[in-house]
């Protein structure tokens, strides 16, 4: 026993106190350990997880999942957050392109609807990003429309380029985040804050998109957003009106007010063209109006219906005025408020291909006699006390198999759209009958071939049914490719 006590203290060390600079050693080495196993950490996060192949529909359970042998496991994808293909130069900074052409046939209402073929580049939009932290993401949209611009006419292009969008996120919690000032979407309607080409199945975007809700709707603006509960988000802004002026950039006085009587104006609100020419300028303080307007929208994915998806929103402005703004004999006219209101709904059944999209769209006008519209002489763009639109989609979507390295998917789809323009309440000094403008059925059909989820190829037919004298004569039949990455 005493020898077995011997041998077990024997291996007992002696503690001996540690000296200053040993100790001072010993942090460093652990300092250096330290950054050491960040580094090490930090590339593990860069590495992406082995790809796993998409088992075919009704392979059997575990087919397409390979085992993590040395043989199965991929080399660590590059980085590809330069459109998708390139290595970023820069830490934190991505960019993505979307973009679409069109080509075909059109009937020109200013034609007597001749029939009248083309093309059109529509949009070339870059899609900058930065992330300065995990929690402060900057993001932008340039947009080339109309192939860009040119001083010279040997060049034959004739378009602009614009920021659609661009902000500094503060993502502070999931239940509230703040977008600082900057140019943004006002959240109204799916199609004006998702609008990339392969999101609609149509050529053009959808109607109620073109002038009840008029995408690219964007504006100065800052808001605050977050999730309520799980599946149901919200988002609020403040931007500036909508403003009751349609003409060009260049009569804009000095005094950031519309040109002196007896020049005239262009309405912005009208019974043509609804809201579509009645968006805030984006630069150089020259706004006409200093009413801010608010818009809420509440997004929700109901866990108890699979597949369905919707919005409602709610826009107010107290004025939609410009400064200085006459009627055709000189009076002045007075403050009148909007209020517009969307909601809409997207439901995907699930295990099969069909898909419904079904919108609702109305805005209310405070004091109509005020607009512009109804006291430019012109009874054929006047506005009464609303207007309102409502639409419905169906789609099915089958699946092509695989071929040039993609899967192939075609969407044949109807939508059916109803809008008036033009609803009773008149006021103003215009000759206050209806006349049918604005009041038109459209029936829009035609396919969408997805070679994978990036890229669309687009064929539309469009007919319109127009409640004024002689109709619309606005048909088309278009081709487009549209692609996002």
């Amino acid at each position: 026993m005493v020898l077995l006590a011997v041998l077990v203290c024997g291996w007992v060390p002696r503690v001996d106190a540690a000296s200053p600079e040993e100790i001072d050693q010993k942090l460093k080495a652990m300092e250096e350990e330290m950054r050491a196993l960040k580094q090490q950490l930090k590339e593990l996060k860069e590495v992406p997880a082995p790809a796993v192949q998409t088992p075919p529909p009704g392979a059997p359970p575990g087919a397409g999942a390979s085992p993590l042998t040395s043989e199965s496991v991929q080399p660590p994808a590059a980085n590809k957050d330069i459109l998708g293909f390139l290595p970023s130069p820069i830490e934190g900074l991505k960019l993505g392109m979307y973009g679409e052409f069109r080509f075909g046939m059109e009937q020109n209402p200013d034609r007597n609807g001749q029939w009248q073929s083309g093309f059109d580049a529509a949009r070339i939009v870059l899609l900058p990003s930065f992330q300065f932290t995990d929690s402060i993401i900057f993001n932008a949209e340039i947009e080339f429309e109309h192939a860009g611009f040119a001083a010279d006419a040997d060049d034959k292009i004739n378009g602009a380029v614009g920021i659609e969008q661009a902000w500094v996120d503060f993502k502070v919690n999931p239940y509230f985040n703040v977008r600082s000032p900057g140019i943004d979407l006002v959240p109204v309607g799916y199609t004006n804050l998702f609008h990339e080409p392969t999101l609609f199945y149509s050529v053009n975007r959808p109607t109620l998109a073109n002038g009840l809700i008029p995408t690219t709707w964007s504006a100065p603006a800052m808001s605050v957003y977050g999730k309520i509960v799980d599946n149901l988000h919200y988002q609020v802004q403040v931007s500036s009106s909508l403003e009751d002026f349609g003409s060009g950039f260049d009569s804009r006085t000095d005094g950031n007010s519309v040109p002196p009587f007896p020049e005239g104006y262009d309405p912005g609100i009208s019974g043509k063209t609804a809201l579509g020419l009645a968006r805030p300028p984006l630069g150089d303080f020259r706004q006409l109006t200093n009413a801010p307007a608010t818009a809420v929208r509440l997004s929700y994915t109901p866990p108890f219906i699979p597949g369905l998806a919707g919005s409602t929103s709610v826009y107010y402005t107290p004025s939609t005025t410009p400064r200085g703004a006459y009627s055709d004999t000189g009076t002045t006219l007075k403050r009148s408020s909007l209020t517009l209101i969307d909601s809409e709904v997207r439901y995907r059944l699930p295990v099969t291909g069909f898909e419904f999209r079904g919108e609702y769209v109305q805005s209310i006008f405070g004091s109509p006699a005020n607009l512009r519209a109804n006291n430019d002489t012109d009874p054929t763009d006047n506005v009464g006390r609303t207007m309102w639109g409502i639409s419905g989609e169906v789609a099915y979507h089958f699946g092509l198999g695989r071929a040039l390295g993609a899967e192939w998917e075609i969407v044949p789809f109807y939508r059916y759209t109803f809008q008036s323009l033009q609803t009773s309440g008149f006021r103003g000094t215009d000759e206050n009958t209806p006349t049918g403008s604005g009041r038109q059925q459209i029936q829009t059909m035609g396919f969408a071939l997805f070679p994978g989820k990036k890229l669309v190829l687009k064929l539309t037919y469009e007919n319109v049914l127009d409640h004024q004298s002689g109709g619309c004569k606005c048909d088309y039949v278009l081709g487009g490719v549209g692609f996002y990455f």
